[in-house]
């Protein structure tokens, strides 16, 4: 499964980051950077976690 970011959607509120620091960062130039785009496994229920919680909807996943 691979990570996708909507940009237009996303505000870099972090909440995604919070949930799975080792998969999406927010850096100083506010701007959300995924780390890790191909996820399975335990990084995959994490990845949902932070779907699920993002306040813009801006995260999904594609097979």
């Amino acid at each position: 499964m691979r990570v996708l970011v909507d940009y237009d959607l996303c505000e870099s509120n972090a909440v995604c980051m919070g949930i799975a620091p080792h998969i999406f960062e927010v850096r100083d130039d506010d701007m959300l950077y995924v780390l890790k785009e191909e996820v399975d496994g335990d990084d995959l229920a994490l990845v949902n976690q932070a779907i699920e919680r993002c306040p813009k909807q801006a995260l999904s996943l594609e097979d």
